[in-house]
């Protein structure tokens, strides 16, 4: 079996938010793993129950997906209670990192870590989520130097806007007036054993081409959730979901932790209302790893990984994909 661009390299469990990487000359998939449920569907994101992570692997572009089974369980992280979302991985020190956000045993979503001495795990969580973190979909980036970067932060379900003071306020479910700076996902510096933050998280930057704050009623480029960082031709691309109008875009700066400039659309709406990505480069080749929902018909809560190839024109900048036709010319 071979899979093709745009299907969805699994069809035996509901998957999501991809984050690819390259590991021993493979691609190795961490998704987060939709279950099927009756609950509510709301802002608050209260269909997303997910509470366990499986690694998929692929030999190369168009082989069958591997299943690698249960890396990690909910009922397995101490201080975890819920909601196991989009995590991700990385490799350093001979080991392998997983980054994940749940709710801890208050209802706020932190991040926490596990570590494994293969790629597909299984993974043995940390005890206690990582210091100082909040929100969600942690996105980790182990530079060309050796130093490491966590980016995270997403809206609505993701608590963001209960940080903006600092500290958590439960009751605080409004953002920024449609005419002032979009809140902006959080960056910080990880410890060398990668297992702390060896910072406070600060805020990103994202700025339009004349280095004006993106507005928070901008919402064709304002961000969202799901971040993502890549270097290309020692640029940092920052990618990430815009959220209410269902797009991929990105942004570029010469520093890890910004400020990045507004760039353009990566991808156009899928089927199905949340959009989440990674983008990896195989094979002298890049690609981008995104959901929808095609395999349930549209259902929200039940999505499926799919990937395709990802081009660059020659200033740098990204073609549009439309997941549905063909890559834009």
């Amino acid at each position: 079996m071979t899979t093709q661009f745009n299907e969805p390299i699994v069809t035996h469990i509901y998957t999501a938010d991809p984050s690819a990487h390259v590991f021993n000359g493979k691609l190795y998939i961490y998704p987060s793993h939709d279950l099927d449920h009756d609950g509510p569907s709301n802002d608050n994101g209260d269909q997303y129950k997910m509470e366990d992570y499986h690694v998929l692997s692929l030999d190369g572009i168009g082989a069958e997906a591997v299943d690698h089974g249960e890396a990690l369980h909910v009922r397995d992280v101490p201080w975890a209670s819920a909601q196991m979302w989009a995590p991700d991985a990385a490799y350093k020190n001979d080991k392998y990192y997983l980054f994940f956000p749940a709710r801890d045993h208050e209802g706020v979503f932190r991040i926490g870590v596990a570590v494994s001495e293969s790629p597909e795990g299984p993974f043995q969580a940390e005890p206690q989520y990582m210091e100082g973190s909040y929100s969600i979909d942690p996105a980790v980036l182990v530079d060309d130097d050796g130093e490491s970067y966590m980016y995270f932060g997403g809206l609505w379900g993701g608590q963001l806007e209960k940080w903006q003071s600092g500290t958590f306020e439960s009751e605080r479910t409004e953002g920024p007036a449609a005419d002032q700076p979009a809140i902006g996902p959080r960056v910080a510096r990880l410890s060398a054993d990668m297992l702390s933050l060896a910072e406070a998280p600060s805020e990103i930057a994202i700025v339009d081409e004349d280095g004006q704050p993106i507005l928070a009623g901008d919402e064709d480029r304002r961000y969202f959730e799901g971040p993502w960082v890549h270097k290309y031709r020692d640029l940092y691309y920052l990618s990430y979901s815009t959220g209410t109008t269902h797009k991929l875009v990105y942004a570029v700066s010469p520093n890890p932790q910004g400020p990045f400039v507004f760039k353009g659309v990566i991808l156009t709406p899928v089927v199905g209302w949340t959009t989440h990505h990674s983008i990896v480069e195989f094979d002298g080749k890049w690609y981008l790893f995104y959901h929808d929902s095609s395999l349930s018909g549209g259902v929200n809560h039940k999505r499926c990984v799919k990937y395709t190839e990802l081009h660059y024109n020659e200033d740098g900048t990204i073609q549009t994909i439309h997941p549905y036709t063909e890559v834009e010319a």
